[in-house]
């Protein structure tokens, strides 16, 4: 009697209807995420978000469908599996360790991305610049040996600025020691959703994002000064020429999107101020530009 009571209950347990807007989550999570899978893999965590962020983004709710539904859990395997994420290793290294010579030069080489194209594009120019800055740096010690004796330093890297589901953005900076120091830093910014580079032009409707940004920056550096003596940016010099003094940002000029959300600009060393003042950077507050914004998936 016990055992009939108990496989009666185990066959209400299958039985118990799917709530029709639970199933349709699950059903469009499901679509949504074959369809990006055969759309090159463009996205591989949307799928999962999908089905998290429309079935009331309650944990809750996930498991008491897989508790009350067979069916349901049935249908939950088919989601598909998460992907890889985007790294960034050393691909190789240049390397010279002489009495009046140096250089360290790491080459980083990107990985993960579904966009091969995107991908093969990173790899190939960091290649090639860190390549290119090698082969200067055996031409310089040739001049300087031929010019006498003298010393030069060049040490070349990338840091990891944000990752997360949204971008990713990756620093590569030159150091180069001769009579005096100097650094160079480039950037790069990716939409890890679209697989796509993400341009400051890109963020923005239309130009007026130049003079925007460039009256924030100017708002700032003057700010900065007032508050702190030894700080000097380039902005009303009587001894240097009108060309030299900071106007404003290029349209193609150098950024990052860090880990907040928040647009970063930057500039070289001597860009906008001395030497000392290193590489300059700025946060841009997002009130300043949400207006001017293309969209507001990446900048929060």
């Amino acid at each position: 009697m016990e055992d009939k009571k108990l496989e009666a209950l185990k066959e209400d347990y299958k039985n118990i209807p799917i709530p029709d807007e639970l199933d349709f989550v699950v059903k469009k999570a499901l679509k949504e995420g074959k369809r990006d899978m055969m759309n090159n893999r463009k996205n591989r965590f949307k799928g999962l978000r999908i089905l998290a962020a429309t079935a009331a983004a309650s944990f809750v709710v996930i498991v008491a469908g897989a508790n009350t539904s067979q069916a349901f859990a049935e249908t939950l395997q088919e989601v598909p599996v998460l992907g890889g994420i985007v790294k960034v290793l050393t691909f190789r290294v240049y390397s010279v360790d002489e009495d009046n010579y140096s250089a360290k030069i790491e080459v980083p080489k990107v990985e993960g991305l579904d966009n091969e194209q995107l991908q093969n594009s990173l790899n190939e120019k960091y290649l090639k610049e860190n390549k290119k800055l090698y082969e200067e740096f055996m031409a310089d010690i040739k001049d300087i040996e031929e010019v006498g004796e003298g010393h030069l330093a060049v040490n070349s890297g990338y840091e990891i600025l944000a990752d997360n589901d949204i971008i990713f953005s990756i620093k590569r900076y030159v150091e180069t020691t001769k009579a005096s120091t100097n650094v160079e830093n480039k950037f790069d910014t990716v939409d890890k959703k679209n697989q796509v580079l993400i341009t400051l032009p890109s963020l923005f409707k239309d130009e007026s994002y130049v003079n925007t940004i460039s009256d924030e920056i100017r708002k700032q550096m003057e700010e900065q000064v007032k508050s702190d003596s030894d700080k000097v940016y380039w902005l009303d010099d009587e001894e240097l020429m009108p060309e030299d003094l900071f106007q404003k940002i290029d349209k193609e000029q150098r950024f990052y999107i860090n880990s907040e959300g928040k647009l970063v600009i930057c500039f070289n060393k001597y860009e906008v101020a001395p030497g000392y003042m290193g590489t300059p950077e700025f946060v841009i507050p997002t009130e300043v530009i949400r207006d001017l914004l293309a969209g507001t998936d990446y900048i929060k």
